[in-house]
């Protein structure tokens, strides 16, 4: 009969976990948390020093009852939840559940599901660690309050369904300032000059790239300015002023972290966030592998350490040195400092052996299990590897005062690039700068001056919102993918070819935002939030303080909001269009997909039509009314009420004012006007009121 008894979190890692332990072993899951805040209520007792009220989550009574027994049968109790915040409450929440009190009960964690990790762990078992607990309680209690005192001012002011969240609000608003700023660019106007030169014994030409005065650099803003310099240098003589050669190398990649896996698995796999989590969830928890029965085969997935184990360092040094050559292998020299405050029990994500190459696991594992394990173990392989070596060549060609310049790079040492490259890694090389001297004569060809614009900084996409919520210090590995999901969701932002898009629903909520509870949606308020949380986890900061401080002003500024929003009377706005079944003058409604009309006569009279709102504006190529609409994802443009017919489009609003320079229309952006032909290039100030 087992008297030991281990509890994990997922029934995944039953069978794998039970593999390695043999039969003095009960191995039992909990299937994730046991007892929650219930859902009907805020479940804080504010009056009694913000007592949290737990209950048993609905459907988790047979669990319970089924560890109890099992309880009961062992002598000694092991609590294996995950080696994080989440995990270590879960512990704790089984520890009240099943009544352990006065039972020998031990908390062990493991980073990886490998038989050696597990038994390592039983060896180090400790109690449960109540600063990370605490921790987490803080988190799920301050997410609480703000989720369930502002959303149901969400469902008074916009419409019911709707939510507000700690993290998901600042998500939001960071998408929004963003859509602000692209909408508010300016196009700036520059120009590039290359000239190409003939060198002797060489089919192609040399082409150098203008740079400015010899002792300065210089930006070409406008065609006469290009003209100025064209005429400066059209009879000057083509010089080589300086040749250097030097070398450069480039560092090998950190191995993983949870933000960096999902910002690279979107860029390389087009992967969603929550899908990168899922798919590395099952290669954590184990996969059957030919041979081996079920097997974790990469370390935990939610971590923001880089820091890894000696005994994987030494794998990956005997790996390296056996396949790629002693020259390859870094050694343990790779071993990076962070500057974040990080639990040392946690690891960068990496596989378990790194003898287990992707080309091993492709039996074992579906299409996109693969894929992911396969930019893991490049990702981890080249990081322990040795930099890669550039030789480098710059040239300097002078005509007169004006000073062109070449620069090119051509790879020695493949080092870590000859397992893992990122887009940035594909350099160009420009073998024709070889044999340049000082001395060679130069001959030039011709030039190429091109016009360009200057570009808005792009949208978010769910890989560099992680990054900005990472840099920003928002939110933890557990939380992006969550986060990012409930604002899809919520369809306040929508995707479209990997770009997000604020739709108008997540405007109207983000200004409400702004403007009842303007800390809770500040990103510097929010980071200060998750450094005291960070406290808590540590031990020098009390959770119930940062509880109880943070409640009042929450509670205030609900309660201005609510006074202000019962002064809003929210009627429907009539529209001019006519109810074609009834005759009543149609009114504005909202719906889950935004604005649309309906007959004021419901329920008699049930009719509904699509809403497009006039914006005063004709269209430039037929003539008829510019409306506002939305595209299927919920994003806004604006385009000709007669389409299909008429394919008028633009994504920024058209005003009422005609360009004075070409008669074109004029776009909105921020608080100036631009005309919508780049070429002409044409800005003034915004003198309309009505925007």
């Amino acid at each position: 009969m087992a008297k030991y008894l281990v509890i994990v979190e997922s029934p995944a890692k039953v069978k794998t976990i039970k593999k390695f332990l043999g039969s003095n072993y009960e191995v039992a899951a909990s299937n994730g948390h046991v007892r929650d805040l219930p859902k009907s209520q805020l479940g804080i007792d504010i009056e009694h020093d913000y007592e949290p009220k737990y209950i048993t989550i609905r459907g988790k009574g047979d669990i319970l009852a089924n560890l109890r027994k099992e309880v009961k049968k062992a002598e000694k109790i092991y609590l294996a939840t995950d080696p994080d915040r989440e995990g270590e409450a879960i512990s704790w929440h089984l520890f009240i559940a099943l009544k352990l009190e006065g039972k020998k009960v031990y908390r062990i964690t493991f980073n990886e599901i490998t038989k050696n990790a597990v038994k390592e762990s039983l060896k180090n078992a400790r109690e449960i660690n109540m600063n990370l607990v605490d921790a987490q309680q803080a988190r799920r209690m301050l997410d609480r309050m703000v989720g369930y005192r502002i959303s149901p001012l969400l469902w008074a002011k916009v419409k019911r369904g709707l939510s507000a969240g700690r993290v998901q609000s600042v998500a939001l608003r960071i998408i929004c300032d963003r859509e602000e700023e692209i909408n508010s660019f300016i196009p700036e106007e520059y120009w590039t000059l290359d000239a190409s030169f003939a060198l002797p014994g060489e089919k192609k030409p040399l082409v150098a790239k203008y740079y400015g005065k010899k002792d300065s650099k210089a930006v070409i803003s406008s065609r006469e300015e290009m003209d100025e310099i064209l005429k400066d240098i059209k009879n000057a003589e083509f010089k080589v002023g300086e040749v250097k050669k030097g070398e450069r190398i480039k560092k090998a990649p950190l191995p993983f972290t949870t933000s960096t896996l999902q910002q690279e698995a979107s860029k390389v796999l087009n992967f969603s966030t929550q899908k990168t989590m899922r798919l590395a969830q099952q290669l954590y928890e184990g996969v059957e592998i030919k041979g081996s029965g079920t097997v974790g085969i990469i370390t935990y997935l939610r971590t923001d350490s880089t820091r890894v184990s000696k005994e994987a360092e030494i794998m990956a040094e005997e790996y390296i040195r056996k396949t790629y050559g002693p020259e390859y292998s870094a050694g343990s020299s790779t071993a990076s400092k962070s500057d974040k405050k990080i639990q040392d029990a946690h690891e960068a994500i990496r596989p378990t052996d790194l003898n287990r190459t992707p080309v091993e696991m492709k039996e074992s594992l579906s299409r996109d299990q693969l894929r992911l394990y396969q930019l893991i173990w490049k990702r981890f392989a080249a990081s322990r590897m040795q930099p890669a070596k550039y030789e480098t060549t710059s040239v300097k060609i002078d005509a007169g005062e004006h000073r062109f310049t070449v620069a090119a790079s051509k790879l020695v040492f493949d080092g870590f690039m000859s397992v893992y490259t990122q887009e940035d890694d594909k350099e160009e090389t420009n073998t024709l700068v070889k044999g340049i001297e000082v001395s060679t004569p130069l001959k030039l060809v011709d030039f190429e001056e091109k016009q360009h614009f200057t570009q808005p900084a792009p949208h978010y996409t769910e890989a560099s919102l992680v990054r900005a919520l990472e840099e920003l210090g928002i939110g933890r590995p557990s939380t992006y993918a969550p986060t990012i999901t409930t604002i899809l969701a919520r369809r306040y932002v929508v995707k479209e070819n990997k770009n997000l898009y604020v739709t108008e629903l997540g405007e109207v909520v983000n200004n409400m935002m702004k403007d009842a509870f303007p800390s809770i949606v500040d990103v510097n308020f929010t980071a200060n939030l998750e450094a005291l949380l960070d406290g808590v986890e540590e031990g020098n900061v009390n959770w119930k303080t940062v509880v109880s401080n943070f409640y009042p002003d929450l509670d205030e500024a609900v309660k201005i909001a609510e006074k202000e929003l019962q002064e809003v009377d929210i009627k429907d706005e009539v529209s001019d269009e006519v109810c074609d079944v009834c005759g009543r003058q149609m009114v504005i409604k909202y719906g889950p997909h935004g604005r649309f009309l309906a007959c004021p006569g419901f329920p008699e009279c049930r009719n509904t039509k699509p809403y497009f709102e006039k914006i005063g504006v004709d269209c430039p190529k037929c003539g008829k009314d510019i409306v506002m609409k939305k595209t299927k994802k919920g994003r806004k443009y604006y385009g000709c009420i007669d389409n299909p017919e008429c394919d008028f489009m633009v994504w920024q609003k058209p005003s009422k004012e005609k360009c004075p320079k070409c008669g074109s229309l004029m776009l909105y952006k921020g608080n100036k006007l631009a005309c919508m032909d780049e070429n002409c290039g044409y800005v003034t100030k915004n003198s309309e009121t009505d925007k």
